[in-house]
């Protein structure tokens, strides 16, 4: 497709169909997006949401059906024919290649970058600090990808598809990886943007969607079973829409009677891939029966945190121990044998192997133990009963137990991983982000996991930036900042002004608030 200047008016598709092996991921979708309209896209995990979204923006082909732009039919082969058009897309799962840097990686997409066989590198940090200053989205240009946070990672995929030119925006799950504050910021700028394009918001945080959207259309199994104005819509009626029945979030009951410290961590010094030390002198305790949830801006040590105790980053100086044994700066193996559960931050990259089937990965961390080996052979029936019998306790949903298990939804990838670490039993968990970009139905299942595991007293650290979710499951709430662990409160002291402010490193306001509250 040609490149284009004319502004994006309408967006239509009619009738799109797309299935894969063993499911129907589009059936006979209709929408229309108007100009300077925002339509949120909200539906659970496995939805046919982003399969739609690549469509739009030639990733996908469909089956059946067709593409209008201001009335006109296009076809778009791939991405460069929807940049023509003016369809820009930040992904869920990000398109960045990490041992690049920033600025190199948006100049990979920029053609006018591509002189004499050189990168106009200049030019395109120019461009990037253009955007980053019109739109207050701090990126660091020079920077390598995997020294980021998810959350920073975001900021350069929008940047990304800024600089690109795009006058349609699609977002799939903008909001996942932001704090709070930050959230707010995103919903001001989207509401700006929308004077001079259209957009589509793909979200799970029904919040954000009434608070933001002109439009909204649910998707359930594949097809649109509501469309219409987003004015007089609760997230309770859009939640309910989603899934076929009400939602409601569990709550921890906060009974007393927690057993002796389990995991111990003691004046902890690790440096950042930068160099820094990441984490100034961190210490805390989570004591079986217990959550221990852990808040904070991203970026501010809470990856580093969680290498460090899965004993994947070097601790430069203190201890951590489980029951007693010291797992200061054991190996992997060494720390998943000691009992410690582990559910990573980045779940595509850390938590599974893409290109393993499902009932591989849901016996990864005991592939060599003789429940599921014979020397170095698997063995077949061992590992398909426990995945079928997984399958139905965690509600894996997938064609097939055999299926690669990078082309599940988000949810239900998150729901092996789950199902992998709760099944090993283990005498502590550490959850990072467990629910981000997922929707109400699939959090409430990890909700409710992990309250039984707390019941059944598994001491839990839980690091997430989602306040309901921190206030609602735990017992006490530590907040970082900078490295350091500026205050920890129990559960009735924890407050949204409070935690607030103690994430923005103000701890005096903090304790004012705290009162008042």
């Amino acid at each position: 497709m040609a490149p284009t200047h004319e502004k994006i008016r309408e967006l239509r598709v009619e009738g799109i169909t797309k299935r894969f092996p063993g499911i129907v991921a589009c059936n006979s979708i209709d929408l229309t997006i108007g100009e300077n309209e925002i339509l949120a896209l909200v539906g659970e995990n496995g939805a046919g949401k982003t399969t739609l979204m690549n469509i739009l923006m030639g990733l996908y082909q469909p089956d059946e059906g067709k593409i209008f732009i201001n009335g006109r039919p296009v076809q778009f082969k791939g991405p460069a024919d929807a940049f023509a058009a003016g369809i820009g897309m930040v992904h869920q799962h990000f398109m960045l290649v990490p041992n690049m840097t920033v600025a190199e990686n948006i100049a990979l997409g920029l053609k006018e970058s591509h002189r004499y066989f050189r990168l106009d590198l200049p030019g395109v940090k120019k461009r990037i600090a253009e955007i980053s200053e019109r739109y207050k989205l701090p990126v660091q240009p020079d920077a390598y990808v995997w020294q980021l946070s998810v959350g920073e990672q975001q900021r350069v995929e929008l940047i990304k598809t800024l600089c690109f030119g795009a006058r349609f925006l699609i977002l799939d799950e903008p909001t996942s990886a932001l704090t709070p504050q930050e959230t707010d910021e995103l919903i001001a700028l989207l509401k700006r943007m929308a004077s001079d394009m259209s957009i589509i918001f793909i979200s799970h945080k029904l919040a954000e969607v009434t608070a933001l959207s002109d439009k909204v259309a649910i998707l359930r199994q594949g097809s649109i079973v509501f469309k219409g104005t987003t004015a007089g819509q609760t997230a309770a009626g859009l939640a309910a829409l989603m899934t076929g029945h009400e939602v409601v979030l569990p709550r921890n009951a906060c009974i007393d009677g927690y057993g002796n410290d389990c995991l111990v961590v003691q004046d902890l010094y690790v440096k950042s891939d930068r160099g820094f030390f990441a984490l100034d002198g961190v210490g805390f305790s989570v004591r079986s029966g217990e959550i221990l949830g852990l808040a904070g801006v991203s970026g501010n040590g809470q990856k580093e945190l969680a290498d460090a105790l899965a004993g994947l980053r070097r601790v430069e100086k203190g201890r951590i121990s489980l029951m007693g044994v010291d797992l200061t700066n054991r190996s992997p193996r060494e720390i998943i044998d000691a009992g410690l559960g582990y559910i990573p931050e980045d779940r595509i990259n850390e938590g599974i192997v893409p290109s393993f089937s499902i009932k591989e990965n849901l016996i990864l961390k005991d592939v060599a133990s003789p429940k599921f080996s014979r020397g170095a052979f698997i063995k077949s029936r061992e590992e398909a009963q426990n995945a079928a019998l997984l399958q139905q306790q965690f509600d894996i949903r997938c064609s097939s137990l055999n299926s690669m298990t990078g082309a599940l939804s988000g949810g239900n990838i998150q729901k092996v991983i789950l199902a992998r670490e709760l099944a090993r039993e283990p005498k502590a968990l550490i959850a990072v982000y467990p629910t981000r970009g997922l929707d109400m139905g699939a959090e409430e299942f990890i909700h409710t996991r992990l309250l039984e595991l707390r019941a059944k007293g598994v001491a839990i650290f839980l690091i997430s930036e989602e306040l309901d979710e921190l206030m609602n499951l735990c017992d006490r709430i530590a907040v970082i900042f900078k490295g350091k662990i500026l205050d920890i409160l129990t559960r009735r002291e924890a407050t949204r002004p409070t935690l607030g402010l103690l994430m923005a490193g103000i701890r005096q306001g903090a304790e004012k608030a705290a009162v008042e509250g």
